[in-house]
Parts: structure tokens; sequence; C-alpha cells
């Protein structure tokens, strides 16, 4: 293959690989799509290849498609172990970000609320809400027609308006940090009244147990949810020999959403984010297995954390 065409194709795998992990959820496997769609670029006629970002746009969401439909996917998915690999912001995987949409398509609660949209619909939200293409477009990448894409568009807006109503949606920053620290204190001081005051009347918490169960681990009711967490940041010798030494934890920002970053000898070994709003945490997402902290681990090698919150012990 010529250097132009590397060059072509070069040119537009940010927004490859951004695009394959918000239909994915996962770096890994959005960087092995991206893998598929050059070894696919590679191979084809591309004389006769009008536009080459919409060619590889086309066989991109494709190849995330087939992913998501094969069987080995949907077992994995349906059997309530899956959820997003978590990326520090400042990610070039994590794209665009200059508007709501945009940046909301990429949090970690919508990524796992559209586990419940087909992989159609899936594919006409992220296309339309974090790439603004038109419908048309959509159409021609996905095989459909216009009216079709409409429809999977408005059945997506409308199963994930109604998912996400009552969680805390977005917050300011500043005022976020400023909860999640609160929460944190409250966690590890063993102050439960606190820990129950921060938490919305229907908050939920999930989590992956750090990959030693089968099914994620998922929680309601303020008090369910303030003894989780209390049982989860708790140290004890158990968890030190299995984080590899005491951990300390630093506040960061995860997917768009404030986070707790817990580092044990220098390595990553769990994430907590969070879902703030009106002063108070609707929603978290605890992510501990080691398969999902892969690229979190090396960005966060790379970043400069600043003091931890909580001290490593």
């Amino acid at each position: 293959m010529d250097s132009s065409a590397v060059d072509t194709f070069e040119a537009g795998r940010g927004r490859l690989a951004s695009l394959a992990y918000r239909l994915l959820g996962s770096a890994a496997d959005a960087e092995d799509a991206v893998q598929d769609t050059f070894l696919r670029w590679q191979s084809a006629d591309r004389e006769r290849i009008e536009v080459p970002e919409a060619w590889l746009t086309k066989v991109a969401t494709n190849i995330c498609l087939d992913r998501l439909r094969s069987a080995r996917a949907r077992h994995e998915r349906t059997a309530g172990a899956w959820l997003p690999e978590p990326l520090l912001d400042g990610d070039p995987m994590l794209g665009p970000a200059d508007a709501f949409e945009q940046r909301e398509s990429v949090s970690l609660a919508v990524l796992t609320l559209v586990e419940r949209l087909s992989p159609n619909e899936r594919a006409v939200y992220v296309l339309r809400e974090a790439f603004a293409y038109s419908h048309t477009e959509i159409a021609a990448i996905l095989d459909i027609t216009v009216a079709a894409s409409q429809q999977h568009a408005h059945r997506a807006r409308t199963r994930l308006a109604d998912a996400r109503r009552g969680t805390g949606g977005a917050a300011d920053p500043a005022a976020a940090r400023r909860v999640v620290e609160e929460f944190l204190v409250a966690a590890t001081s063993g102050s439960t009244d606190r820990l129950v005051a921060l938490l919305t009347d229907d908050v939920t918490a999930v989590s992956d147990g750090a990959g030693l169960s089968r099914r994620l681990l998922l929680h309601r009711t303020p008090e369910r949810v303030a003894s989780f967490v209390r049982a989860g940041f708790r140290s004890t010798p158990a968890k030190r020999r299995l984080a590899g030494g005491p951990t300390a934890m630093y506040l960061a920002r995860v997917n768009g959403s404030p986070a707790v970053i817990a580092v044990a000898g220098g390595r990553v070994v769990g994430a907590v984010a969070f879902d703030v709003g009106d002063g108070k945490v609707s929603a978290l997402y605890g992510i501990a297995a080691a398969h999902r902290l892969t690229r979190l681990d090396a960005a966060w090698r790379r970043h400069e954390p600043g003091v931890p919150v909580v001290d490593a012990r």
C-alpha cells in the first residue's frame, strides 16, 4: 500500500477509534475493530472509493455491529457480567466532546444503558448524537432507509431518556467534585448517616466485583448502597494482598464524570465513577477487573495525579 493511502487512514484513525469505543464500550475491542478496518482498507480497490472517510466509517461501524451480534458477545453481555471500560479524561479515544450530546454519549451511564438498544439503534444513536451524521448518511452507512434511521434514533432517544429519568444528569464539574470529596470522606470515616445523606432515594451502585463474580453486583436504596460502599472502601489485609499493597485514592475524571481512582504499587487497581446532580450521588459504577483497567492504568502512569485524597494504608 502506498504512503498516501496509509496517511489517509491514519488521518481518520482517532475518529474511527472513538466511534468503535462508543459502539463497543471496550478500548481493546475498539482497537481490534480499527485494525480490522485498516486490513480491509489495505485490500480494497481504493481507486473506486470516492469518499474515503465515508467508506472507512461504514466499514468500521459494520465491523462493530458484527461483533455486537456475535454469539459470544450476546452471551457475555446478557449474562450480566459486562460494564464499559473506563477511560481517563483526555484520552483521545473519548473523541469529540464539544457538545453535551457528545460528552453524554461516552459517559459510563450511557455506555451501560445502550446495552438495552438493538445494534442498529445503538449505531444510529452514536452516529447521530456523537458525530452529527445526517439520517441520509447514516442510512447509507447501515444500508437502511432514511425513515428507518429516523425511527431507530427516536426509539434510542426515548429508551435512553426513560432509563435515565431520575439520575443526576449533568452537573458543574467543581460542584460534582466537592460532592465526591464529601462522599469519600464519609465512606472512609465510618460516617454512615452522612454517606446516606449524600445519596438520592433511588440511587444505584453497580460493580464488576473485581472480576471475581460471573455477574455484576447491583445495589439499590441509600442504606444498601452505603453499606456496600463502606465495605468496598474499608482496608483489610486480604484487600491489600489482592491489590499488591496499600491503596491510595485520587480524585479524577473518567469518561467525563467525577471518579475515584484506587492505586496500589503505582498500578491502578480500581475506579469508581459517579453520576452527580443537585448535590447528591445518583449512581456509582465500580470497576476493578484488571482487563477493564489496562488502558486507564497506562494513561495514569503518564498522568500527574497530585496528592491522594486518601493516603495508602
